[in-house]
């Protein structure tokens, strides 16, 4: 028999315990990966928790008992990707249903709404969901969740979870709350009167850019049952090897964050001070309009950040010279990447959106790893010195 200890432990042990159980026949330290498909009946009427893989497997129950716990909820799922999840998340809702959504949104999930989800009669408005007034503009009797990304990606605009979960609760809207760029070691929507939590569990959670993964989380038993049934008819869920992938990332979370945050801060007020960039959008920049928000409702920052430059010329230059920072999609890992997001992760958004938030032609993002903080600076340096001279000497010819 395995037994799981319930004490009350701070985040930090939590999470560095996942799959750590009191197994008394091997003392196995780590949780085994399972990788049957099924599993045999004691007898006729009788089950041993465990049937087929879609439904339940033994290595990713762990990990989803793990989820829920981190964020609080009742119930945790895990699927075969961030995408996975959400499509799970929105199989909930059909013909005449509407969302409200993050006007910021991350092009994955507008290209969902928009092209597949529209397919089946559900439609978005997208709005800055800290704007009252807008939520209550767009809200209809037919609007059924709020889906908030805080900070958004990529330009970090922060919501007021707590208020946004009070609203919607007076309109019997559900609120569903992304929170994969903080992370429940920074976060915990649930806590501030969200329904669901979803994580591209691809991100900080796995962290080492290695595995594919979603998470959902649920609070409430009667919508914890009707995500168990949506992801096992769906199907998206976990195999047991990336499951374990996935815990053995997490245990190193809290580590992982406080370097991402620390390296942030120091390049983003480093950005702020040179005379090639326009703006920097990181919320733990004091004039960051969502800085007030944020350390309310939050214990720390992100690794991400965006920043504009002030000449979009100088845009493929400094993607070209960049050495130790990976000119690459995603986020999260322990390398530095960054990212153009007008034509590479938000480009399935239109133009006139675009256009209308901030995603330009001189925004590059920026997902902070957890190399030397001076090495990330000086590569920053370089890479835009020599862009400069580029777009300098061009301008000669």
């Amino acid at each position: 028999m395995i037994e799981r200890n319930e004490e009350n432990y701070r985040i930090e042990s939590q999470l560095a315990q996942i799959g750590s159980v009191h197994e008394p026949k091997t003392g196995a330290i780590n949780f085994p990966i399972y990788q049957a498909t099924a599993f045999r009946h004691p007898r006729l009427g009788q089950s041993t928790g465990f049937d087929y893989i879609r439904t339940k497997s033994p290595t990713r129950s762990v990990l989803e008992e793990a989820a829920a716990g981190l964020e609080q909820g009742d119930a945790g799922f895990a699927c075969s990707s961030g995408m996975a999840a959400l499509q799970t998340l929105f199989a909930m809702f059909g013909q005449g249903d509407h969302l409200i959504v993050s006007l910021d949104l991350y092009g994955g999930t507008y290209r969902l709404l928009e092209r597949i989800m529209s397919r089946f009669g559900v439609t978005a408005s997208y709005v800055d969901t800290n704007d009252f007034d807008a939520l209550e503009s767009v809200r209809t009797p037919r609007t059924k969740a709020v889906f908030i990304e805080t900070p958004t990606n990529p330009l970090m605009m922060i919501t007021d979870i707590e208020k946004v979960a009070s609203w919607a609760k007076v309109h019997g809207i559900l609120t569903i709350v992304d929170n994969t760029l903080l992370t429940p070691f920074f976060q915990r929507p649930i806590e501030l009167g969200a329904d669901i939590v979803v994580h591209s569990a691809t991100k900080y959670l796995g962290g080492h850019n290695d595995v594919l993964a979603g998470l959902i989380v649920t609070k409430g038993k009667q919508l914890s049952e009707e995500i168990a049934f949506l992801h096992n008819s769906i199907g998206a869920v976990l195999s047991p090897s990336d499951s374990y992938q996935l815990m053995r990332g997490m245990k190193t979370l809290a580590l992982r964050m406080e370097r991402h945050q620390y390296n942030a801060i120091r390049i983003a007020n480093w950005l702020l001070e040179h005379p090639a960039i326009d703006t920097v959008y990181y919320p733990a920049l004091e004039q960051h309009p969502g800085y007030e928000i944020q350390r309310r409702q939050s214990t720390g920052n992100t690794g991400i950040f965006s920043f504009r430059l002030k000449n979009a010329a100088y845009v493929e230059p400094i993607l070209r010279h960049l050495k130790l920072i990976a000119f690459a999609e995603s986020l999260g890992g322990v390398e530095s990447l960054m990212t153009y997001p007008a034509v590479q992760t938000h480009a399935d958004i239109p133009q006139e959106i675009r256009d209308q938030i901030g995603v330009d032609d001189r925004l590059l993002r920026f997902s902070v790893g957890i190399e030397h903080v001076e090495d990330l600076i000086a590569d920053l340096e370089q890479a835009i010195q020599a862009a400069r001279v580029e777009v300098e000497d061009k301008g000669h010819e």
